[in-house]
């Protein structure tokens, strides 16, 4: 078949695994089934947006709202920004990242990544023709290797993916690399993009540099503290000036009407959206202090929902252990897909404090018998 160049030679990316696969798979009931492979909210979404979604059912023949104005309206109180400076997209995040590449990348533009980070920057900025760029992150003692980034700017390159809390090391980068970065790409007009996805988690955040900066992007998604990684909700804040050319690009009905709402009153739900920070925090630090009890592993600190945890001395590979928690009913992710981690890395994502403790016993039964 003759596609693109491009499209042939580009690797697929690995999502985490679902519960019904799992389920199909081992015979297993789904009910039974522990997701921590996805980095998702654990606790359900807000039965607020439930209600929402109900009521709109019957109403599903019509067009979704095309500008948005009250959910833009709800993100900007939420981020302390102006409504001008929110652009809403469907796909979660994804759909952000590729406006982004349609409305500043040209053929042959260089972006910079540091590894290991979160791999669909590339996947969605390689069909139009911009070329990835690797920095690094050190995993030695989880932080950005800021000369790794500076080191590669150059005439080409156009734009910047910080993901902070780093996915899948879940340390932030440091407000003092972000603006030494700075320093250097708003005069060369090179756009810095701080993925926030998990700010919530860190209780950090860089929103304060949009006004200031002209070359800053924030983006975010309401797929993890939000609860509606169904609903495929992502938002970006800049100066108002590059929403205004992002939005002559974005698709006029890229977010459904359920997701719509969904989201509004999501954001109008204050008590939830604090109880999934608190519990989400809460379950993040039982697993790492439970993990870093056994000594064979390597468990790095984390300021998001998820934990990568380097088990080389335990003498078996992720894709290996992977398989037999997944037998046992419990889905943690393999990172051998994530480009500057070699195969001896998982990543775990929150549970409840049950799910938890039941990951922990498989876990600790399965390595003893390693």
């Amino acid at each position: 078949m003759r596609v693109r160049k491009i499209v042939n030679e580009l690797d697929p990316y690995i999502p985490g695994r679902s519960q019904d696969e799992i389920a199909e798979e081992f015979g297993l009931k789904k009910e039974d089934i522990i997701k921590l492979g996805s980095n998702e909210n654990p606790w359900g979404p807000s039965k607020k947006a439930i209600s929402s979604i109900e009521n709109e059912l019957s109403s599903i023949n019509r067009y979704p709202e095309s500008d948005l104005s009250d959910l833009k309206k709800e993100i900007a109180s939420y981020s302390g920004v102006n409504s001008s400076q929110v652009i809403v997209g469907g796909d979660g995040a994804d759909e952000i990242i590729d406006i982004l590449a349609k409305t500043f990348i040209e053929e042959g533009d260089e972006f910079i990544v540091p590894l290991p980070s979160y791999m669909y920057y590339e996947f969605l900025f390689k069909p139009y023709g911009a070329i990835p760029v690797y920095g690094k992150w050190n995993l030695e003692d989880n932080t950005l290797d800021l000369d790794s980034i500076i080191s590669k700017i150059n005439e080409k390159t156009k734009m910047i993916f910080l993901c902070s809390p780093n996915n899948p090391t879940g340390a932030l980068v440091s407000r003092e690399d972000i603006i030494n970065i700075l320093e250097i790409t708003e005069e060369k007009e090179i756009v810095l993009v701080i993925d926030e996805a998990y700010f919530e988690y860190s209780e950090v955040n860089n929103v304060d540099l949009i006004n200031n900066n002209s070359n800053v992007f924030i983006m975010r998604t309401m797929s993890k503290v939000f609860g509606l990684a169904g609903m495929r909700v992502g938002y970006g804040l800049a100066n108002s000036e590059m929403i205004e050319y992002m939005h002559r690009i974005k698709p006029v009905f890229s977010l459904t009407k359920l997701s719509y709402f969904a989201a509004l009153n999501t954001l109008k739900d204050k008590e939830y959206i604090e109880k999934s920070i608190k519990k989400g925090i809460e379950s993040r630090e039982f697993l790492f202090e439970e993990l870093s009890k056994i000594n064979s592993l390597n468990v790095l600190q984390s300021c998001s929902n998820y934990i990568l945890i380097g088990i080389k001395e335990i003498g078996i590979t992720a894709k290996d252990l992977s398989q037999k928690l997944m037998e046992k009913g419990v889905i943690v992710r393999d990172c051998t897909s994530f480009k500057g981690l070699d195969e001896y890395w998982i990543r775990v994502s929150i549970g409840t404090i049950e799910e938890d403790k039941k990951f922990l016993e498989i876990f600790n039964r399965i390595i003893s018998d390693i």
